[in-house]
């Protein structure tokens, strides 16, 4: 007997928490349970024969939005291959509306609904000792029968989280992996666009288990460990015991990632966490929208003033990296509104400021008044936004202009000097990013793949149509940015000539390609709330860029200013 537990991810690097909890919860079962794991970027051809070659029994999917419609198309076509082998799936994605689910998808045996560890062990117990009977006494399984009716029992009760077995035993599976940890389930909050609102039984792992677990993977040296706690910082205590026990056993290598709630980090907490490595904790704190209405539609408890006190005091001590979230298409958010949202948080500037779509997910409030808020969204996953009673489809549209920008030059941290000049030529940073997206457009650059160069040269050609007087000090940051991320092996034709500073280079660059010396004539501006262009007389000077010594937040390489008088 071999049941397949089957993921299809994102990306390679990504591993899936799911199918390894449900393997380690199923012990007993362990010889007969067999792992496969795919990509959304492979072909549902290889997909199916890599399947089909592992000859299952029993083969299960792992289901959310961003690979539901490969694991049908997978599904589908190994069933006509294999139609005696049961195919089951679970997950967020089809947790809801399930017997419409099973109706429109004959090929698909049942659905496993809910927690999935105590229904995958039960389901394994069927297949292997009962020869797949007595599947209609299992908690959360649904499924349709032979006439076509819906067969599903109650909902498992919530689980005791201390009881699934620790699933990362084995490291040689996750190599260049993210790793993905779990320290509690359910969240405090009732947010109405969140599947996580459906879960209101909270639970935290014991702190011991969870102690031990993160000591192996600091031993093993692990680069990352995204936790997948809602809001990790719910509970101060277990907050607290998680983060002294990270730094206390901290090795300069692994680096963990927590989802919080900004606004409930007690001072205690920030000064703690301000003592930490940098580079040791990432934060992710879902701002979403500062507009009060939309708060307080979408049932979400904020204290807008304090997080954003909370993200300065932190972003202040420069050894955490903070990741912020704001999604457009909310109820109440229109266009000049969320440009508000957007301007009031990009003030943080945080190392990253991820602009996300309203997605309508099944099971949600969100999706309950869909026609009350008039929202119009993808008929397929992900179930995105196309309109809402208060955002047309055509600002929908520039929005993601924005968005595609402020990917490529803020978010990627490769142009941070030419993006800090940029600012001071626009009142509104949204109106910035979308500025920089029409230009795209209308030059025909949108959907094109530009190299690190070819991004700057854009951008200065975008500022010559807007400010060509200083286009010159527009040239020197882009320099700068190519040449604090890495010795570029081509020189940028907006830099000025190295022969200029060649006997310099000789004199200061002694490790080689290590070093990059690079002469500049005008000083950047350093307040983040520059308004106006510099407006200085050439001062030549040259800055030492030492790639042996980079940034742990940004990566970006040591720089100093060179004596060359010295």
């Amino acid at each position: 007997m071999k049941i397949l537990l089957t993921a299809i991810n994102a990306k390679y690097i990504h591993s899936n928490l799911a199918i390894y909890s449900l393997r380690a919860y199923a012990e007993e079962y362990k010889d007969q349970i067999e792992l496969a794991e795919f990509t959304i970027n492979q072909r549902t051809e290889y997909i199916l024969s890599e399947i089909f070659k592992k000859k299952p029994d029993v083969l299960c999917f792992s289901c959310y939005i961003w690979n539901i419609r490969f694991v049908l198309e997978v599904a589908e076509e190994f069933h006509k291959i294999c139609p005696k082998v049961p195919i089951w799936v679970g997950g967020p994605e089809v947790s809801y509306e399930v017997e419409d689910f099973l109706k429109k998808n004959r090929f698909i045996t049942g659905v496993m609904v809910g927690e999935g560890e105590k229904i995958f062990r039960y389901v394994c117990d069927c297949y292997v000792n009962q020869d797949g009977h007595g599947l209609e006494n299992i908690k959360g399984l649904a499924f349709l029968d032979a006439d076509g009716h819906m067969v599903c029992k109650e909902p498992e009760m919530p689980m005791d989280l201390s009881e699934i077995p620790f699933c990362y035993d084995d490291m040689e599976d996750f190599k260049n992996k993210i790793i993905y940890y779990e320290s509690s389930r359910g969240c405090p909050f009732r947010c109405s666009y969140c599947l996580s609102s459906i879960d209101k039984a909270l639970r935290f792992r014991n702190l011991e288990l969870v102690k031990k677990e993160l000591a192996f993977f600091i031993e093993k040296e692990v680069p990352q460990v995204k936790f997948v706690d809602r809001t990790f910082n719910c509970d101060h205590h277990h907050a607290m015991e998680i983060w002294r026990f990270i730094k206390e056993n901290d090795r300069g290598i692994t680096n963990f990632h927590f989802e919080i709630a900004a606004d409930l980090l007690t001072d205690e907490e920030i000064a703690f966490l301000g003592t930490l490595r940098p580079g040791l904790v990432q934060l992710e704190i879902g701002v979403q929208t500062t507009n009060p209405k939309t708060i307080h539609e979408i049932h979400r408890r904020m204290d807008l003033e304090r997080l954003k006190h909370v993200v300065q005091q932190i972003k202040a001590k420069e050894n955490i990296h903070e990741h912020l979230d704001l999604i457009a298409g909310l109820p109440f958010e229109d266009y000049e509104t969320f440009q508000k949202s957007f301007d009031e948080i990009y003030a943080l500037k945080p190392e990253q400021l991820q602009l996300g779509f309203l997605k309508v997910l099944k099971g949600s409030y969100m999706f309950e008044h869909k026609e009350e808020y008039q929202v119009i969204y993808e008929s397929n996953p992900p179930y995105e936004v196309l309109e809402t009673k208060w955002l047309p489809y055509e600002k929908v549209l520039r929005i993601k202009l924005a968005e595609e920008m402020l990917e490529v030059y803020y978010n990627s941290r490769q142009y941070p000097m030419s993006i800090k000049l940029l600012e001071t030529e626009f009142d509104s940073a949204y109106v910035m990013f979308e500025s920089l997206g029409k230009y795209y457009e209308e030059k025909g650059y949108a959907g094109l793949n530009h190299t690190r160069i070819g991004r700057l040269q854009i951008l200065l050609e975008f500022v010559e149509t807007i400010d060509a007087e200083h286009l010159e000090l527009f040239k020197q940051a882009a320099t700068y940015d190519i040449y604090s991320r890495e010795n570029a092996k081509s020189r940028p034709m907006f830099a000025s000539d190295l022969n200029e500073f060649k006997e310099l280079t000789r004199k200061f660059c002694k490790k080689g390609k290590l070093t990059h010396l690079e002469k500049f004539d005008y000083r950047m501006p350093e307040e983040e709330t520059v308004k106006e262009l510099p407006k200085k007389q050439k001062e030549s000077y040259y800055l030492l860029f030492d790639y042996e010594k980079k940034d742990a937040l940004n990566h970006r390489a040591m720089v100093c200013e060179i004596d060359t008088k010295a």
